[in-house]
């Protein structure tokens, strides 16, 4: 993996074009350039050096999330696409790239975040750039109808303290949309059986490992909010609405 130090002077440059050296210092400590592989190609991912919102770094669910999503990309085509805790955006970036899906970022209201997505966006030549939301789990969302059919995210558990906002986040986007489609069928490749896949649903990926204890926490609250949780095999749950079936 190749790493590139960013100091992109000319966003801090002084009135009469010049840039100190202060700034280029800072500059050059906030963010790091790497090329990371995904399935069938390589993107280059500027990331921070430190996010205190944890927005820093990409996290092995990502990659591993991507290569289930490809083997599964009949199930995925056509679907409006919106992502939790897109921190770097390169996820968002690759599905846009690779299958082209019409895809959303989201992560906390920050707008350190979200410009750099979009310069995630601009040097892996992702025009135009994806659309952002941002939004701190728990608050009000700022989408009053959102029209998403599919919500996915990867490694978003490390914080315990935050997954009953998280569900209700996730509460809102599954029951505030209006079904459009019928319900999508595939196999489950390690169970072989079928899970259906309903229109909305959300899709996570996670790989980071943190004590069962709290782990379970979230997949209860899940429940006792009257959600539906399946595990779909290599550490992929689809989560729904309980009882829904399209």
């Amino acid at each position: 993996m190749d790493i590139a130090l960013f100091s992109p002077s000319s966003l801090f440059a002084d009135a009469d074009g010049s840039s100190s050296e202060e700034e280029r210092t800072e500059t050059h400590e906030n963010f790091v350039e790497r090329k990371h592989e995904f399935p069938g190609m390589e993107l280059l991912i500027r990331e921070f050096s430190f996010h205190q919102l944890n927005a820093n770094l990409l996290w092995p669910g990502t990659f591993a999330f991507a290569e289930w999503l490809v083997q599964h990309r009949t199930q995925i085509a056509g679907r409006r696409v919106i992502e939790l805790g897109s921190g770097t955006g390169a996820l968002a970036i690759f599905l846009r790239k690779s299958l082209q899906l019409d895809i959303t970022t989201s992560d906390y209201d920050d707008v350190e975040i979200e410009e750099n997505i979009a310069y995630n966006c601009r040097i892996n030549e992702v025009n135009p750039i994806l659309p952002h939301i941002r939004h701190s789990w728990g608050d009000v969302f700022p989408v009053s109808d959102p029209d998403w059919d599919l919500i996915i995210a990867s490694d978003i558990l490390l914080y315990v303290k935050q997954y009953a906002n998280l569900i209700k986040t996730l509460s809102f986007l599954l029951n505030s949309y209006k079904p459009k489609a019928s319900a999508v069928t595939w196999k489950n490749d390690e169970q072989n059986d079928a899970c259906s896949l309903t229109r909305p649903s959300f899709l996570m990926s996670w790989r980071r490992r943190i004590g069962k204890e709290d782990e379970s926490l979230f997949f209860t609250g899940c429940e006792e909010a009257g959600l539906e949780v399946d595990h779909l095999g290599s550490r992929v749950y689809c989560i729904k609405q309980r009882g829904k079936t399209s």
